[in-house]
């Protein structure tokens, strides 16, 4: 009977599957429950499995595109209370933070054939606007803060994970590096081999996501529910209202949607930052302080300069009677 049992618990260790006497503890494939639990989650998290699993005609393992326009759909379209448990649940043993792992099917999504080089793929994700927009939020809302007790900016931790997952679905798409359990290690799939004498700068750029103490706290937070009690009290970024001006181009539709969550903005000025665009030549970032130097009349389209207002329109209305005053009393 003993001898049974033993086989039983590693040929379920060997097929991939989670043992029976693990399930209670493996948050990872509870999550995974609750997701089919849900129809919207089930529909589109069945979706991208099916096309990140499926061979194509060139004998290719998958189809990379297609495999990350449906990650970044299910990640968009699916709420974060299912998403991000899938994402970053915490694991006890190596069956649970290999599930983990496979969340985003890394043989499709993450991994190709040989590691490009950090700057390279950086370059790439510039060139497309989305990925250039959530890599810049990644870095605005993950950058590491010592002076914080969580080393996230403003103790924030819901922006960084927000961050990270809007990263899922390019070439940049980060992910766990091995099965451990504890150590947590995020990449993405590249390495700084062959930078010359961009070693330095490249090492610094794939250390933001490998050696990032906002980051690594923020997945360990979530992990094991101590996130609840870190949300800002004063957050440094407050969302205005900006005001209307006509012809103004707005953000593609696919920015609208970056996460599911309102924690994590995704704005045009950090991407047009990013890019060292001068702020005077810059239609989107001169929108960003609009507000700072005029005035919008309520239900007007008329923008009021500062320093006009009635006060200067009465004293020109005196100015004017005053001659015909005068003309009138010597008279």
């Amino acid at each position: 009977m003993i001898l049974a049992n033993a086989f039983c618990f590693f040929f379920f260790l060997g097929t991939g599957a989670d043992p029976v006497v693990s399930t209670k503890s493996n948050h990872c494939l509870d999550a995974a429950k609750a997701c089919n639990l849900n129809d919207n989650c089930k529909k589109l998290r069945s979706s991208y499995i099916s096309i990140c699993n499926r061979e194509t005609v060139s004998m290719e393992r998958c189809n990379r595109r297609k495999c990350h326009k449906a990650l970044r759909q299910f990640f968009d379209r699916v709420p974060s209370e299912y998403t991000y448990r899938m994402l970053f649940c915490s694991c006890q043993d190596q069956a649970c933070a290999e599930r983990r792992r496979q969340t985003i099917l890394p043989s499709c999504s993450y991994e190709d054939k040989e590691k490009p080089n950090c700057l390279d793929l950086r370059g790439l994700c510039r060139m497309d606007h989305l990925c250039r927009s959530r890599l810049a939020d990644f870095h605005a809302n993950c950058r590491a803060s010592y002076r914080t007790l969580t080393s996230c900016p403003a103790d924030n931790y819901q922006a960084c994970l927000g961050s990270y997952a809007g990263m899922i679905g390019f070439d940049m798409t980060p992910n766990y590096v091995d099965s451990s359990p504890t150590s947590i290690v995020v990449s993405p799939w590249c390495s700084c081999r062959g930078s010359g004498n961009m070693e330095e700068e490249c090492e610094k750029f794939l250390r933001d996501f490998t050696e990032n103490p906002c980051l690594r706290n923020a997945i360990q937070a979530f992990g094991n529910g101590t996130d609840v009690n870190m949300s800002p009290k004063n957050p440094s970024f407050q969302a205005t209202q900006v005001p209307r001006v006509e012809k103004t181009p707005s953000l593609p539709d696919d920015l609208s949607d970056s996460t599911s969550l309102g924690t994590s903005v995704i704005t045009t000025c950090t991407s047009v930052q990013e890019q060292g665009l001068k702020a005077n030549n810059s239609k989107e970032l001169s929108l960003c302080f609009t507000e700072l130097t005029t005035n919008i009349m309520p239900g007007s389209k008329k923008v009021v300069k500062p320093n006009s207002g009635p006060s200067r329109a009465r004293l020109s209305a005196a100015l004017t009677v005053l001659p015909v005053l005068m003309l009138t009393l010597a008279l």
